[in-house]
């Protein structure tokens, strides 16, 4: 065996051995989540649907659920349309004060979560949105604006601007050239934009643990709040869940790129 061939065997061994590890704890919460043990523990010493029945049947986790979904949901339809706008500009504009614009909305994802949701935290208790879906939704845009931004912008960059040039020159405006030309050819982008505000949104914990509580605790909190106060098996079970709804969107992603290159 050659360098080059011994090189590539312990690359791919590397990335293998990195991808057990990030894999590994969700392959051991799925077989969890149907124990018919009361305690979690693995491998599980029998099966059951039980605490798949436990969360469906609750009215505590089917609340919190209904809020995050709503969030999710709000959110993504929220984030989408202003984060295009956005990507849009700032991809159109030349002027000296884009670069620092992109910066300013790209910070949720550079500042540290926790200091941002002290920051959300402080305003929201100077202006009365603690505890409510408008201030978690909010937030929750705040925080999924970054990503779809981050895709559609990168949809921009393969766009020949000139197309819409030439719309425009034939009399249309700059939003129908928009809507005509330029977003049929972007809408990969703006699927995935907004599919990963849905799954940032429906997945959030650390801000929605400073601002959300009461009839508006979403899913996330509520979890927190059993692994501190009991290990609830129920708990894998919803895991196992939000795992597989975040898979499917990512599913989603992959089959809209592969259908844009088609």
């Amino acid at each position: 065996m050659n360098r080059s061939s011994l090189s590539r065997v312990l690359f791919i061994g590397y990335v293998t051995l990195v991808l057990l590890f990030l894999v590994l704890p969700v392959l051991i919460v799925i077989p969890m989540s149907f124990s018919d043990s009361r305690f979690l523990s693995f491998p599980p010493p029998g099966y059951s649907l039980r605490w798949y029945d436990a969360f469906f049947s609750s009215n505590g986790w089917m609340s919190a659920a209904k809020t995050s979904l709503i969030a999710a949901i709000s959110t993504a339809l929220i984030a989408t349309p202003v984060g295009v706008a956005a990507a849009y500009g700032l991809n159109a504009s030349t002027h000296w004060s884009v670069r620092y614009l992109k910066l300013l909305l790209l910070l949720p994802l550079i500042v540290p979560i926790i200091i941002v949701a002290a920051g959300v935290f402080l305003s929201y208790a100077m202006t009365g949105l603690l505890h409510s879906l408008p201030g978690l939704i909010m937030a929750d845009v705040m925080l999924a604006l970054p990503y779809v931004i981050t895709a559609v912008a990168a949809g921009l960059q393969g766009f020949d601007n000139s197309q819409e040039m030439v719309a425009r020159s034939l009399g249309m405006n700059r939003f129908r050239a928009f809507m005509v030309v330029v977003l049929p050819q972007i809408k990969p982008s703006v699927i995935t934009g907004a599919i990963f505000a849905f799954i940032q949104a429906l997945d959030e914990t650390m801000v929605a643990l400073f601002i959300a509580g009461g009839q508006n605790q979403t899913l996330t909190v509520r979890m927190f709040t059993a692994l501190r106060d009991e290990i609830d098996p129920t708990i894998a079970a919803i895991s196992t869940l939000l795992t597989a709804t975040s898979f499917a969107m990512v599913m989603l992603v992959a089959m809209a790129r592969q259908r844009a290159t088609a």
